[in-house]
């Protein structure tokens, strides 16, 4: 794509029929936005393949799986009765919240098989499923999952490394120009976080690893005092405090290193 043939429309406040028409499709990679940001949204190995290009992304990190609904995480992902309370606490709270989980094994014969899985799963076979991560997104992965049984993978819409600033002018040329559609939403990405600059912005949501170091599911607590292994904060981001007070009240033992994983 040239910066000339990449459409950019402003988001139009629903469904952007744009968007799912590029992403019904093979290959398809649009820039969308969040609450913190813009993202990169692919749905299958190609547009994976197009991401990893545009961005210059390293392949250690696990994939990030947008999901519409907790209903979606469930299917898709292992957990234990305490993970699926996390999830549904911060859906009903409406705060972004991304946790590394194994997949269930019959959810991973939903993924095509085209080279996909190798490109949304680390080595551990594990991905970030997210929730609540912006209107304008979050409906279109619904619809992509629902109508289409598609998935929706996600990368910060930048250059590795660096953010975005919530503006979509901040994306870079090499992203925008391979993109098949930039939807703008600056307006809505600034709500979010009213009272930030672009310098005390948040510009990532929460990541909380619920595996140990193989990718194997954490045990359910139940209580107990020092289970482990533990969930572990490892990407500190949006309503953080929020996150780790839900975390207290769920777990009796967890444990707080950014940049952990990476």
């Amino acid at each position: 794509m040239t910066e000339a043939t990449t459409a950019k429309i402003h988001w139009n406040g629903g469904v952007q029929g744009e968007a799912i028409n590029i992403l019904k499709e093979d290959g398809g990679m649009i820039v969308s936005p969040t609450k913190v940001g813009y993202i990169i949204m692919t749905s299958d190995d190609q547009g994976l393949e197009r991401k990893f290009t545009a961005k210059n992304r390293k392949r250690n990190k696990p994939g990030v799986v947008l999901c519409g609904s907790v209903e979606q995480v469930k299917e898709l992902a292992q957990m234990t009765p305490e993970i699926e309370q996390m999830y549904q606490q911060h859906w009903d709270e409406d705060i972004l919240l991304g946790c590394i989980l194994p997949w269930k094994e019959e959810a991973k014969i939903k993924i095509p098989n085209d080279g996909t899985k190798n490109l949304m799963m680390d080595k551990r076979e594990t991905s970030c499923f997210v929730i609540k991560f912006g209107t304008p997104s979050e409906n279109i992965a619904k619809e992509m999952w629902e109508k289409y049984g598609k998935f929706s993978f996600a990368s910060s819409a930048n250059p590795s490394g660096k953010g975005n600033l919530g503006l979509v002018a901040g994306i870079g040329d090499q992203i925008e120009n391979s993109a098949d559609l930039i939807i703008e939403a600056d307006d809505y990405v600034a709500s979010i976080q009213p009272d930030k600059t672009l310098d005390t912005r948040y510009e990532q949501g929460v990541m909380v690893s619920m595996v140990d170091e193989t990718g194997r599911l954490i045990p359910e607590q139940n209580g107990a005092v020092g289970i482990q292994p533990a969930p572990i904060v490892i990407c500190k981001g949006l309503d953080v405090d929020k996150i780790m007070k839900i975390m207290n009240d769920i777990f009796s033992s967890w444990d707080y290193r950014h940049g952990f994983y990476y």
